[in-house]
């Protein structure tokens, strides 16, 4: 009976809506409702695997995601490593700490800091421009703009992404440091053959569990950070949903693009947990 509010507003807010992808089979007119306007069984699906915009959004949502993916997982477990050598345990919490603070921040709060940063008269292009080198139109070129979001990404998380590894690495048995110690190793060798075995597969699960979120690339900061001049190669799945379809009125074809990304996430989801199930043990159900 405690549960049953929670499941009220979970049918309520999070499956009734759901009954909406309807929309993406449909020429969906506002007049006419969700359920009297007309069928047309697959023609939006068929358009956007026709649409050049459609798809190279989608090929930017999955060249972006997978960057974020690559260096989300690789940042945070090396900065484990070293932080996990600091013996200072002061220093140790204090350098977690600060690392750990971006992860409390709204996008909205860091895309106003980065434009304002990354802009061509900003802090970043001023210190360019002090060591002689030309500035960098971060926001406005697209390549750039990819490589912004995937860094400005890795900065907000790894600290998130650290305490797992760091929690992993506080269950390693003392002993086989002692052992280590005894037998003369230093501390690259312990962190070679010690630390870094007993944390890959936990590393092997984060990763693996990622991948569901190979077609999501972060809608808060992609529409916070992005403008006109980078649509070519900064336009993801989400974005091009909300213009195409509260901007442009396009309510199907958003919902089919919508639906799409959806069914892929959850296949991808399936998959991945299969294979944490199958390779590392982790189960939820």
């Amino acid at each position: 009976m405690f549960l049953l509010p929670s499941v009220i507003l979970l049918l309520v807010f999070n499956y009734t809506p759901m009954a909406g992808f309807i929309i993406g089979f449909k020429d969906y007119k506002p007049w006419l409702g969700m359920w009297d306007s007309p069928f047309v069984g697959l023609k939006h699906f068929r358009f956007m695997f026709h649409d050049p915009v459609a798809l190279k959004v989608i090929w930017n949502t999955f060249l972006i995601a997978v960057f974020k993916i690559i260096c989300g997982a690789i940042a945070p477990f090396t900065f484990a490593l070293f932080l996990n050598e600091i013996r200072i345990v002061f220093l140790q919490r204090t350098v977690q700490s600060l690392v750990y603070l971006p992860h409390f921040l709204n996008w909205v709060i860091l895309g106003g800091i980065l434009s304002d940063m990354l802009s061509s008269s900003g802090m970043i292009n001023q210190f360019l421009g002090w060591l002689g080198l030309e500035p960098i139109f971060f926001l406005g070129s697209g390549n750039w703009f990819r490589f912004t979001l995937v860094v400005s990404d890795v900065w907000k998380e790894f600290g998130f992404g650290t305490i797992i590894y760091l929690a992993a690495m506080a269950g390693i048995n003392p002993n086989l440091y002692e052992a280590a110690d005894m037998d003369g190793a230093n501390n690259f060798r312990k962190a070679l053959h010690i630390t870094i075995p007993s944390v890959i597969p936990i590393a092997i699960v984060v990763a693996t569990l990622s991948l569901g979120n190979i077609l999501n690339a972060g809608f808060d900061q992609v529409f916070n950070m992005y403008n006109p001049l980078v649509y070519d190669k900064g336009d993801i799945i989400d974005t091009y949903v909300y213009r195409v379809g509260l901007l442009q009125g396009s309510f199907s074809l958003a919902t089919a693009v919508g639906l799409f990304k959806s069914v892929i996430s959850f296949t991808l989801i399936a998959t991945t947990y299969r294979l944490a199930s199958k390779y590392a043990d982790y189960r939820i159900f």
